[in-house]
């Protein structure tokens, strides 16, 4: 396979090309949420292409205490959260060790949803075509959270859109939407970095920008 097809440019380039497997969703009373911070770049470029808003949704990985990259749980922002009871058990762990992790992440996703919609209310999902989009999926644990909160609000279809992911994650997702876009699912995944050639940090300016675009 060519490494065009297995790289992106850049989380623009991979929003034009996830926008080009979505248009049949266009002018099917759509609303596109990204996930912060590159989620939104990605969603940016799919909400130009089918003429839809554009809101985020902030859900937030929940990590082991010891190594907080190693997502064990999420945190939904209807104040859900979910946890890898699997992981719990191995790591020798009950969720109320995580209680004051949850706490700082839940106060996180509030103030992120303020600064990034500058006192603009979230935008009703019900009845509408929402397409939750990511710049990447490993574990999946903040996209379930996230998708979980989103079925609450009985939206007319939950659809969810990603350059790339890994097999184990678009399985278990599947079960979770009415339809699964998804670019690229390697064999070999080690992290969302690796196909882009550009992964630089989205910065808090750039998903505002993108918003208000």
């Amino acid at each position: 396979m060519e490494v065009s097809k297995l790289v992106f440019l850049d989380r623009r380039d991979a929003g034009k090309r996830l926008a080009e497997e979505l248009t049949h969703y266009r002018g099917k009373n759509v609303l596109v949420l990204g996930i912060p911070r590159g989620g939104v770049i990605v969603a940016a470029e799919v909400a130009r292409a089918l003429q839809a808003p554009l809101d985020v949704i902030i859900p937030r990985k929940i990590g082991a205490p010891f190594n907080e990259e190693l997502a064990i749980g999420a945190a939904a922002p209807d104040g859900a959260v979910i946890f890898d009871e699997r992981a719990l058990s191995l790591l020798n762990l009950t969720k109320s060790d995580l209680q004051e992790q949850i706490e700082r992440e839940r106060k996180e996703m509030e103030r992120r949803s303020r600064y990034y919609r500058r006192g603009r209310g979230a935008l009703d999902c019900r009845e509408k075509t929402v397409i939750l989009i990511d710049d990447g999926i490993a574990t999946g644990m903040t996209v379930k959270a996230a998708l979980q909160s989103l079925r609450k609000q009985e939206p007319a279809a939950l659809v969810l859109a990603v350059p790339v992911a890994s097999r184990e994650a678009v399985a278990e997702l599947r079960l979770l939407v009415d339809d699964l876009i998804c670019l690229h699912a390697p064999a070999a995944f080690y992290a969302v970095g690796q196909f882009y050639e550009d992964f630089r940090q989205t910065t808090d300016e750039e998903v505002i920008a993108a918003l208000e675009q």
